[in-house]
């Protein structure tokens, strides 16, 4: 049979058999902590993240297992069903994801200005997850750069998707109905009352591609909050634009193609499939290698938008290492010029408050 569609069992066996545990602790979410741990045989570093043994644990770790033989997946070495701290947990061990997240890559680049090419290389490596995911019927449904890491530091680094938390398999269209999402990736139908499906994965992929194009989301408070009313609104009728001068060297296909994915009908927003067919995403080699104003936006405006690093700082981020090294200043301190030129829009004064 074949080994993808063969349920997995965590073994009963004590985990401390194979794996030292170490007091390294790599990320801290809602749904778990994960710590560094060595195979005792091969002296091999791994990730271990300890879930509290319960049915939606079940859930995330079945998920994820299904989805680990995904080589854009982060793997799953082995999974353990043991007491720990006194509690019967679910032990996870999974590759360690040494090159860090997809941001930070691309806030430290040494070697000239972030291009629109890798761009479409990163989305064509995201795309590549969410479709093995979408053609097995799992909606990740918590897709953020945040859960989006590379394998090592160096260019050999492979971009892998993490973080099953919020991973639900959709046995029919529109069966999903629990509001499950990070605020400024979140589509418009997952905000109301509503059932819904997949396509509020596409919805994420088109708000990660705009920020990879840009620096900054579509959609955000104004005034600091997570979520507001007014971002509500924005994103219930898909009110969002490409302002000068970031996008003013960006390709029209680029454009287009966000414009597919940030539909605000889901029965009219792109399928996963017609993602991977667009030429900006399938050819992704002969997009223009303009530079962009990315990462500038993520070294010096990132007070554009603190408070989307701090949500995902609390939200379900797993395996994170340094995520607590950069300084995001507040947005009333700040003096950003795209700010000043936000507040202006929204009506807000354009210097910050004493």
């Amino acid at each position: 049979m074949n080994e993808e569609l063969t349920k997995r069992v965590p073994k009963t066996t004590t985990i401390t058999d194979d794996y030292e545990i170490c007091s390294t602790v790599l990320g801290v979410g809602i749904t778990g902590k994960v710590v560094q741990c060595i195979a005792k045989k091969t002296k091999e570093r791994y990730a271990l993240k300890v879930l509290r043994d319960c049915v939606k644990a079940r859930r995330e770790v079945d998920l994820h297992w299904k989805a680990s033989s995904c080589v854009q997946v982060v793997n799953i070495i082995d999974v353990y069903e043991n007491t720990y701290t006194g509690s019967r947990c679910l032990l996870v061990v999974m590759e360690c994801m040494d090159g860090g997240e997809l941001f930070q890559r691309i806030q430290n680049k040494k070697d000239g200005a972030f291009t629109e090419r890798e761009a479409a290389k990163i989305m064509y490596d995201v795309c590549s997850a969410v479709k093995f995911l979408h053609d097995r019927h799992i909606a990740h449904r918590d897709l953020k750069p945040e859960n989006l890491l590379y394998t090592k530091p160096d260019q050999t680094g492979i971009l892998k998707l993490t973080d099953f938390g919020f991973a639900k398999e959709v046995i029919a269209k529109g069966t999903l109905q629990t509001p499950c999402y990070t605020p400024y990736y979140v589509a418009p139908e997952v905000l109301g009352p509503q059932k819904y499906d997949m396509s509020c994965d596409i919805w994420s992929l088109g708000v990660i591609m705009y920020i990879l194009l840009c620096g900054f989301p579509p959609f955000f408070s104004d005034h600091g909050h997570p979520i507001s009313p007014g971002m509500k609104k924005r994103i219930r009728t898909g009110q969002y634009d490409f302002p000068a001068p970031e996008w003013s060297n960006v390709s029209q296909d680029a454009k287009d193609l966000i414009k597919g994915m940030l539909e605000v009908d889901s029965t009219k927003r792109l399928t996963i499939e017609q993602v991977m067919r667009n030429k900006w995403i399938a050819l992704y080699m002969e997009v223009p290698q303009t530079p962009l104003h990315t990462g500038q936006m993520l070294r010096e405006g990132v007070d554009v938008w603190p408070e989307v690093q701090e949500e995902m700082t609390r939200s379900l981020a797993t395996m994170r290492v340094d995520y607590d090294q950069v300084h995001i200043k507040a947005i009333n301190n700040s003096n950003n010029p795209l700010l000043n030129k936000r507040r202006k829009r929204s009506g807000l004064p354009d210097t910050p408050s004493k």
